[in-house]
């Protein structure tokens, strides 16, 4: 009888489905079959830096709050080497009236080396999707040679790709992790911009008007360490170092009409010109935290938290003297 309860124990205990793989571990990668979804939803606080930029617009020292943040990150594994993903985010500021999709990507990751003691090397490729929306926004001339752009959107109306590794290493508990990619944005007129208020529609020139933006090179860069508690509780944290690069602009992408005076059209190309450069580029290195708990075998929930520390160029509107960001997210995974 002893036996048979011994026996029927053990079997119970070989039934139990295991847990799953933690999503908050910077090495997760989905097995053949598996699906995974990490949804986030955050608000932030942001106080402008003082960049000529903000100074012009009168916005130097303000404060942004709420600003909603709300993520997707999903995949699915082909093999349990080669797997399939995207990765979304949608930022709305309601005290600078912009809101749009900040950031998408979609491609495929793959783990080139795993080795016995745990060290593992991925490289990966992803589609960046900043030309699903146009970029749009306004130009607000504070003098007759003096004005800023007024953003609508977070969108860089460009198409591009990043590609970049991801290595690491795991002792038991404890893993450690590091990764470095490129992001290669390609120049294009996938933006509209509002021109109303230089008072141009007297010489027949539209309200609204493109431009040929140039192509961009970006850094991104960063390390994690992350603990397994038990099988319930982790905690992890990381630096993560972004490097924005200034804009510019080739052309106006939308004709002239032959009704603008000589005059006219030589201050606009001037100002086209002008912004060859526009040197809005900015760096951040950003320091989270989170803590974990995986409620089922499927479902964990994580909260997070991120302060930002930033340097900006003249002509940026993303510098900041203060921003952070706490939230929450769902991670699932079947």
């Amino acid at each position: 009888m002893k036996k048979t309860f011994k026996m029927a124990v053990a079997a119970s205990v070989l039934t139990v489905p295991a847990m799953a793989a933690n999503l908050e571990n910077p090495l997760y990668l989905p097995t053949a079959g598996e699906f995974y979804s990490k949804t986030g939803a955050g608000v932030m606080y942001k106080v402008t830096d003082d960049t000529a930029a903000n100074q012009i617009k009168n916005h130097a020292g303000a404060t942004e709050f709420p600003i909603w943040r709300v993520s997707e990150d999903l995949g699915y594994g082909i093999t349990d080497r080669l797997a399939i993903r995207g990765a979304f985010a949608y930022t709305q500021a309601d005290d600078i009236n912009r809101k749009g999709l900040n950031h998408g990507r979609a491609g495929l990751i793959y783990r080139a080396i795993e080795t016995s003691d745990n060290i593992v090397l991925d490289l990966y490729a992803d589609a960046h999707l900043g030309g699903i929306n146009k970029m749009r926004g306004a130009y607000i001339p504070v003098t007759p040679t003096v004005g800023y752009f007024q953003y609508d959107n977070y969108s860089n109306g460009r198409w591009g790709f990043d590609a970049g590794v991801r290595f690491g290493k795991t002792w038991s508990k404890l893993t450690t992790s590091a990764f470095v990619e490129v992001l290669k944005t390609f120049g294009s007129s996938n933006n509209v911009i509002d021109i109303s208020r230089m008072g141009l529609s007297v010489y027949g020139m539209p309200d609204e008007i493109s431009v040929n933006l140039k192509s961009t090179t970006e850094i991104n860069a960063g390390i994690n360490a992350f603990y397994q508690i038990d099988d319930r509780w982790s905690f992890g944290g990381g630096v993560k170092y972004n490097h924005h690069a200034d804009n510019g602009v080739k052309s106006l992408a939308t004709g002239l009409p032959s009704t603008i005076p000589a005059p006219v059209t030589n201050n606009l190309n001037a100002l086209i010109a002008g912004l060859s450069d526009m040197n809005d580029g900015f760096d951040e290195y950003i320091v989270s935290l989170s803590v974990a708990n995986q409620l089922t075998d499927t479902t964990q929930v994580a909260l997070y938290g991120e302060y930002t520390f930033d340097t900006a160029h003249d002509n940026s509107q993303n510098g900041s003297d203060v921003k952070a960001e706490v939230g929450v997210r769902l991670n699932l995974a079947f």
